[in-house]
């Protein structure tokens, strides 16, 4: 069964730090593009962060860059978003999602490209707030 499960999202004080796991299971895990992405109420689903499996290449949006840090762990088919300097803006439902690879920057921030996921998490809620 193909399946991605997040996990590490809670409450946290402004300028607070979480780490977010996404397990994967069911699919080779290399080749393909991992990306994060979170919701908030009221507003479109944003690409966060993603990597590719294969090259380790990652993609930032603007508003995380210098604050989150994407990685990957093969050998436990897991990606990690390190979420540092946590602010109230953060707070959203993330997602991970797995797609083949493809130019991670488009898989990441395009919604064109978003079809190209092929397997999505069911979420984990981040709310930043004192």
């Amino acid at each position: 069964q193909v399946q991605l499960v997040e996990s590490g999202g809670d409450l946290v004080q402004p300028g607070g730090s979480l780490r977010l796991s996404c397990a994967a299971s069911g699919f080779t895990f290399v080749k393909h593009v991992i990306g994060w992405f979170r919701q908030a109420p009221g507003k479109e689903r944003e690409g966060v962060s993603c990597i590719n499996t294969s090259d380790a290449g990652t993609y930032y949006a603007d508003s995380v860059k210098g604050r989150f840090t994407i990685s990957r762990d093969n050998a436990k088919n897991t990606v990690y978003l390190q979420m540092n300097s946590l602010e109230p803006e953060d707070t959203a439902v993330y997602y991970c999602a797995a797609g083949p690879a493809f130019t991670v920057q488009a898989m990441c921030v395009m919604a064109a490209y978003r079809w190209r996921y092929k397997t999505w998490g069911q979420g984990t809620q981040v709310t930043v707030s004192s």
